[in-house]
């Protein structure tokens, strides 16, 4: 008996320790994450420049699936046990966090379009409201995804043949005239011939679009896909030439016709249709679709010497340019890349100049391999600088950093201004396309829905229905006391050993075995079983509602000490637990969450304010926000209740003689009481909301121990399940010529 003791002490203070360590361990990730989303504010990169992942931070649950699906690092974390948006601006569309979300507490959605002058209004077909049989797709429409493109070009497809049977046969020539080969006029052209439409495409340059011109063996994302008439793209990514290789193929088995090297002039409403202008000719057609993509010209920089041969705007092959002085002139991925490949040439001196202080919206691989070029002096960075001027053999800037201004030169034999391109807007509009969101009535008001597990709980519920009835039905014997039931004429069927009881028992065995089957979907090793980890979540949730309910019926409502008596007790406290921790988990982190936003924006309320006064004043202003932050982050990331409330009661005399020494100086340097009063108001509240957090923070770590307890509970009722098994097939006669 003291060796039983021993053993279950020790396996308890195990079983702290390793709870305390991976606390800590937590504690400092929800840090970083605080920190990376506080820098991201800083330059700006928090905010989408188009799609974003909203979180609904009632249903989410803080499983992480969404972080480790996200191809783009950075862009979603995990917060205080719940996903929160870091880096908006890295979002580009992919749409996996809110495919693997179990319970779809997330929704890829467009931001507020509102102030957004380059972004076209379209409908939810894609097509541009009040202007019938006018579509776009792909880039032009503000989505970059190759995988989106392909999808806006087979939805047009499909939208034209469906317009083109309701209005029935035209006098035109094509069905449907798309403008651009690149992925969405390829798809739109493949569907187009696959749904039997007359369709013509046409492309000013060659196959490809915007992916022809990414440089040489540039990567692209797609991920699997399918291709019309052509079927599955199955890898994650391509190089440029591999992928551009592929569409050749198809274009060439499939004899679409394409035709390049023509330039679409404009179009024009023509009765029901359009009248199309290129270079080479006029065409009649019932439907246009413009995937144009949105370079369009390359923007330019308008100084003197851009003229000069030695100018380029876009970089196909670094190959060429070793041994040369270069001067890359962005701060976007593009210009970035186009850096870092020219400086791996031979005696190459390549110089990156950027009008902005520091880096911001670049993928965290480009950023991270840049300042490591940067650092080893491979690539010399010019931060806050613009180009003054041209020369045949140098590059003038002006740079203006700490708000001086100062003129410099770099010896220089090429230069690349990748500063994006002017997309076609003019032409667009011409055709009678809107970008003025503030009379769009298209797009319906976007707001949260519960979603989730509404209809597999009401499966659960008419499951639970259906074995009350039973219950019912069959009461005068499960009423019966346990030695009674013997002579029941319904106890070969009814007990746990035989008929229904049997039966019961197997089918909450096999739903037992589904629930945790759960835990090793979430795994990253069984990825690869199919379907969602939504409707996996779905599952794990009915499954074991349903195993409670067939345990029930299995024991035919009968407690003694047998070990299947104590197996059906684990299930209950299970399924208890699972519930408990299920609700409180979607409050608790969604408090401290808002705290934390709540948070920002007092103390950006704090830069404006101090931001309004001169440059004297606002060392004042700084200096208390500092003083303020630093007393509030002291203890933020410790552990220990007792620890933080014995902190909190020494900080708040500390805050109180930080801002009576502030208030004393800030009276002798001539600062308004009224500013004053409003400057310690939001310092006190900013203080205030830092310590709501961090005991927000402590109840969060006793929930995440909730959870650790519900997967021993687990662990336990499984080996427990086992036991029953074992022992139900010794000594209970279940296997045929057995007697009980």
């Amino acid at each position: 008996m003291s060796l039983v003791v021993l053993l279950g002490a020790a396996l308890l203070l195990a079983l702290a320790a390793a709870a305390s360590w991976a606390r800590q361990a937590e504690l400092r990730q929800i840090r970083d994450q605080v920190r990376q989303r506080q820098e991201a504010r800083r330059k700006g990169s928090h905010q989408a420049r188009l799609q974003y992942p909203h979180v609904d931070l009632g249903q989410c649950i803080g499983c992480g699936t969404c972080v480790a699906a996200c191809p783009e690092e950075g862009v979603i974390g995990i917060v205080h046990g719940q996903a929160q948006v870091i880096h908006g601006a890295r979002c580009v569309g992919h749409g996996r966090c809110a495919e693997e979300c179990p319970v779809g507490a997330i929704a890829v959605r467009l931001g507020d379009l509102k102030d957004r002058k380059d972004i076209p209004v379209l409908q939810a077909d894609l097509q541009a409201p009040a202007v019938p049989g006018l579509y776009l797709a792909g880039e032009v429409t503000g989505f970059a995804l190759v995988r989106t493109a392909v999808q806006h070009g087979i939805s047009v497809a499909r939208g034209v043949a469906s317009r083109q049977s309701e209005a029935g046969s035209r006098e035109v020539e094509w069905d449907l005239f798309v403008v651009g080969a690149g992925p969405a006029g390829l798809a739109c052209t493949l569907e187009a011939k696959r749904l039997g439409l007359r369709c013509l495409t046409v492309d000013q340059e060659g196959l490809g679009g915007t992916v022809a011109r990414y440089p040489r063996r540039k990567l692209v994302m797609t991920q699997p896909m399918e291709l019309p008439l052509w079927g599955k793209l199955k890898k994650n990514s391509y190089e440029k030439e591999e992928l551009i290789h592929i569409w050749r193929q198809i274009v060439d088995r499939e004899a679409l016709g394409i035709r390049y090297g023509e330039c679409f002039r404009g179009a024009e409403p023509d009765g029901d249709g359009w009248r199309v202008s290129t270079d080479r000719g006029v065409y009649s057609t019932a439907n246009l679709c413009l995937a144009l993509g949105r370079r369009g010209s390359p923007r330019k920089l308008g100084v003197k010497g851009e003229e000069l041969h030695k100018v380029h705007y876009s970089l196909m092959d670094a190959r060429g340019y070793g041994g040369r002085r270069l001067c890359v002139v962005g701060g976007g991925d593009s210009a970035v890349e186009a850096a870092l490949g020219l400086s791996e040439q031979p005696g190459s001196q390549v110089t990156l100049s950027y009008r902005k202080e520091d880096f911001f919206r670049l993928k965290p691989r480009n950023e991270a391999r840049i300042r490591q070029a940067y650092a080893s002096g491979k690539v010399e960075v010019l931060f806050q600088s613009q180009v003054l001027e041209i020369e045949k053999d140098r590059v003038r800037f002006e740079l203006r950093q700490d708000g001086n201004g100062s003129v410099v030169e770099r010896p220089n034999d090429e230069v690349f201004i990748m500063i994006g391109g002017e997309p076609p807007f003019q032409l667009l509009e011409k055709c009678g396309v809107s970008f003025d969101y503030e009379h769009d009535d298209a797009r319906e008001p976007e707001v949260d829905q519960e979603r989730g597990l509404r209809w597999g709980l009401l499966l659960a519920l008419v499951l639970a229905l259906s074995s009350l009835g039973w219950l019912f039905w069959q009461f005068d014997y499960y009423s019966l006391p346990a030695a009674e039931r013997f002579s029941h004429p319904q106890h070969g069927l009814l007990r746990p050993s035989r008929g229904f009881g049997l039966i019961a028992g197997v089918i909450a065995a096999v739903c037992i075995l589904a629930n945790l089957s759960y835990l090793a979907r979430r795994a990253r090793s069984f990825s690869f079983l199919p379907g969602s980890l939504r409707a996996w979540m779905s599952m794990h949730v009915i499954s074991g509602i349903a195993a409670l309910i067939f345990g029930i019926l299995h024991g035919a409502l009968s407690q003694n000490n047998g070990i299947g008596s104590h197996a059906l007790t684990c299930l209950v406290v299970l399924a208890a637990t699972g519930s408990i921790g299920r609700y409180f988990y979607s409050f608790i982190p969604r408090a401290a969450n808002g705290g934390e936003l709540k948070l920002a924006e007092v103390q950006q309320q704090l830069d404006r304010l101090s931001r309004q006064w001169d440059r004297s004043h606002q060392a004042v202003g700084n200096e208390l926000r500092q003083r303020v932050q630093e007393l509030a982050e002291q203890e933020r990331w410790k552990s220990g209740l007792f620890r933080k409330f014995l902190a909190v009661t020494l900080q708040r005399r500390r805050l109180a003689r930080v801002i009576r020494q502030l208030s004393i100086r800030a009276k002798e340097e001539g600062i308004s009481g009224e500013h004053l009063v409003a400057l310690t108001a939001l310092a006190r509240q900013a203080y205030r909301l830092t310590l709501s957090i961090l005991f927000y923070e402590e109840l969060r770590g006793l929930l995440a121990t909730w959870r650790f307890f519900h997967r021993w509970v687990a662990l336990f009722m499984a080996l427990i399940l086992i036991l029953h098994v074992v022992t139900a097939i010794r000594y209970a006669g279940i296997l045929p010529g057995e007697t009980p």
